[in-house]
């Protein structure tokens, strides 16, 4: 079961799920940036004779580039989430009549939706 998916609490009351997938996301932006970047020397790349030289000149571009990339993709997961979030308070069971900050739709509204399908 992905982490945002999972029941959290603060204080002994129930995350709204746009806490805690926002929350969930932020983690992951916080632990990519902390994270030492890779080079060909500190992973398990292919043996030299398993492939041709492309591939190994892929597998280094990947790992050499996933650190910023996850940074990049968090960030924009935890600014879609910052601009679409519901108005008011942010009591779990209090849905009704609430609307998104940023398109004013309907809470959740669809934008919301998606990211919390994608990343579920």
């Amino acid at each position: 079961m992905p982490p945002f998916t999972r029941p959290a609490t603060r204080r002994g009351r129930r995350l709204s799920d746009h806490a805690r997938l926002l929350q969930c996301v932020q983690q992951i932006l916080e632990r990519s940036t902390q994270a030492v970047p890779w080079e060909p020397e500190t992973v398990g790349l292919p043996d030299a004779r398993s492939g041709g030289a492309l591939a190994r000149i892929n597998d280094v571009a990947f790992y050499a580039n996933a650190r910023n990339e996850v940074a990049t993709l968090a960030g924009v997961c935890v600014d879609l989430l910052l601009l679409h979030s519901p108005d008011g308070s942010e009591q779990p069971d209090q849905t009704a009549g609430r609307r998104c900050r940023s398109c004013r739709l309907a809470w959740p509204c669809p934008t919301f939706g998606e990211i919390s399908r994608l990343l579920g």
